[in-house]
C-alpha cells in the first residue's frame, strides 16, 4: 500500500505539476513576505510575535484553500482555479482553528525550551522532553485535519478528534507519512520550494487519508475482519486502474507514447 501511495502522489503529482508549481508560489511569498517583516524587528518582540501571528492564519488560509483543491483533484471532480474563493470561503473557519492552536504552539516553542534549557538537571530535561514530543505527536496527527474537513466534511472538533483517532489507529503509516513530508520538505529546499514543494505534501496527506478510508470501508462492510489483514490490492484496483502503467518516456513526452 505505502509502495502504490508513493506512486500515486508521483503521478498525481505530475499530472498537474503547473498549477503545484503556482500553488508553491503562493507559499513562497507567504513564508518569505512574513519572514522579511518579521525579522525587521526585535526577536521575541510584540511586533515580531504580531507578524508570526498574522502570517499562520494566511498560511492556512492558503493551505485550506489549497487542501480542498487537492481534494478534489484526487477524487476526480475536476476542481478549478476560479473556485479558489469558494474553498477559502468554505474552510477559514477549519483554518482559523488551526491557526489560533499553531500560535499558542509557536509560543510554547519559543518561551518553553529557552526556559526548560535555563533551568538545567533532570527538571529541564524532563521539561524539554515531554515539549519536543507533544510537539511531535501534534504535528503527526494534524497532518489529517485538512484532509477530514475536506472528504468527510466533519465539524472543527471532530475534525481534531478524528486526527488522532486516525494517528492511534494507524501509527506506523502517520509516521511514515510525517518523514516522506520532512523529505518532501526537504528536497523542495533546493529548488526554493517550488518543486515538489508544500502543495505536492498537501498533496500527499489528501492521498494518505482517501486511501486509508478504503479500509474504514472494508471493516464496516465486514465487521468480522481482521483489522490486521486488509486486502489492499482488491481495495486499491481502481484507483491502480486509473494510474496505470507508465514509463519514465511516456512521462516526458507522451506524444511518442
Amino acid at each position: 500500500m505505502i509502495l502504490f501511495f508513493i506512486k500515486k502522489v508521483f503521478f498525481d503529482a505530475w499530472d498537474n505539476l503547473l498549477i503545484i508549481v503556482m500553488f508553491n508560489i503562493g507559499f513562497s511569498i507567504i513564508i518569505a513576505g512574513g519572514s522579511y517583516i518579521a525579522f525587521l524587528f526585535e526577536p521575541a518582540g510584540l511586533g515580531y510575535f504580531l507578524t508570526v501571528a498574522v502570517a499562520i492564519f494566511l498560511f492556512n488560509f492558503y493551505a485550506g484553500a489549497v487542501s480542498a483543491y487537492m481534494g478534489d483533484l484526487i477524487q476526480h471532480n475536476s476542481p478549478e482555479l476560479k473556485d479558489f474563493p469558494k474553498y477559502i470561503k468554505k474552510y477559514w473557519k477549519s483554518a482559523a482553528v488551526i491557526s489560533v492552536i499553531g500560535i499558542f504552539q509557536f509560543a510554547a516553542i519559543i518561551i518553553g525550551f529557552p526556559f526548560y534549557y535555563s533551568i538545567g538537571g533532570i527538571p529541564g530535561l524532563i521539561g524539554l522532553v515531554t515539549l519536543f514530543w507533544i510537539s511531535v505527536l501534534w504535528w503527526v496527527g494534524v497532518q489529517y485535519y485538512f484532509p477530514i474537513a475536506v472528504q468527510l466534511d466533519n465539524g472543527i472538533k471532530k475534525q481534531l478528534k478524528k486526527s488522532f483517532i486516525l494517528l492511534m489507529d494507524n501509527t506506523f503509516f502517520s509516521i511514515f507519512l510525517a518523514v516522506y513530508s520532512l523529505i518532501t520538505l526537504g528536497l523542495s529546499v533546493f529548488t526554493a520550494l517550488l518543486v515538489p514543494g508544500i502543495t505536492v505534501i498537501i498533496l500527499a496527506q489528501q492521498t494518505a487519508l482517501r486511501l486509508r478510508l478504503y479500509k474504514y470501508d472494508y471493516l464496516e462492510e465486514n465487521k468480522s475482519a481482521d483489522r490486521k489483514k486488509i486486502p489492499w490490492s482488491s481495495l486499491l484496483f481502481d484507483e491502480k486502474e486509473r494510474i496505470g502503467s507508465r514509463t519514465l518516456k511516456g512521462m516526458i513526452f507522451p506524444w511518442k507514447e
